[in-house]
């Protein structure tokens, strides 16, 4: 054989491993791991935020678009007269936008709250002073502004309670006597002027003082329209709780 020959058989199994300077597969793999193992802090720290990504991903729901309403700036009291300045724009999502809620394009200006509000919550049009104070009552329901003996002593109610609705009058027109009639019975009472309030608003007049809205039904509502005008109209508080309706003589 010659030397030609033989120096080619050499070179043969050379060149099927790689080129010369090459680095090989086990080479790179010994690189790699020793970065690895120089930076193993810096690795396990990024696999560690990743992980806390993916948690927090898993965990948030889908973006959903908010709206806009309105929410008390700060503490207003039952009666106040609504000003740009005393609710401001609060987005929420649209699963906590509470039924009749106010909104940038209600006109609530010049309205008044039939109840207080804290600071930030979000007032519906069942606390202003109005037709949605009838809200959730049952059908036909009226609102009925009535206007007691006593103006002082609406100072002991407020929205909410429940009263009984007294005439009182003379036994007749020469006799001395009186004699009391229950006009209506277990009546809510929707506003007070004890509130603060005027009844320009809703009511039609500027003089408010003594004045008590309620609710009543059709039949009470008949009966209770005028009333003031027969006698003197009292009201007795009464226990909603108590099936025997124990009451306390007020008004």
């Amino acid at each position: 054989m010659s030397m030609a020959r033989t120096r080619r058989l050499q070179v043969l199994p050379f060149r099927a491993g790689g080129r010369l300077g090459a680095p090989t597969r086990q080479s790179g793999h010994r690189r790699f791991a020793g970065w690895l193992n120089h930076n193993r802090r810096l690795v396990v720290a990024l696999l560690l935020c990743v992980a806390a990504g993916i948690a927090v991903h898993q965990l948030t729901p889908p973006s959903e678009q908010r709206v806009t309403v309105l929410a008390a700036a700060r503490d207003l009291p039952a009666g106040s007269t609504l000003m740009d300045s005393d609710l401001k724009p609060l987005e929420v999502l649209p699963d906590g936008v509470p039924a009749g809620a106010l909104s940038p394009k209600t006109g609530y200006g010049g309205k008044q709250l039939a109840s207080p509000l804290r600071k930030g919550q979000i007032p519906t049009d069942a606390q202003l002073l109005g037709p949605g104070l009838l809200t959730g009552t049952a059908p036909a329901t009226a609102a009925v502004p009535l206007r007691m003996a006593d103006p002082a002593s609406i100072q002991l109610i407020s929205p909410g309670q429940v009263v009984d609705v007294v005439l009182t009058a003379a036994d007749g027109p020469e006799g001395p006597g009186k004699k009391s009639e229950l006009l209506a019975s277990a009546v809510p009472v929707l506003w007070t002027s004890g509130q603060g309030g005027k009844a320009t608003q809703w009511l039609g007049t500027n003089e408010a003082d003594g004045l008590v809205v309620v609710a009543a039904n059709p039949q009470q509502a008949e009966i209770l329209a005028g009333a003031s005008t027969r006698g003197k109209l009292f009201f007795v508080l009464v226990n909603p709780s108590d099936n025997r309706q124990s009451r306390a003589p007020a008004g």
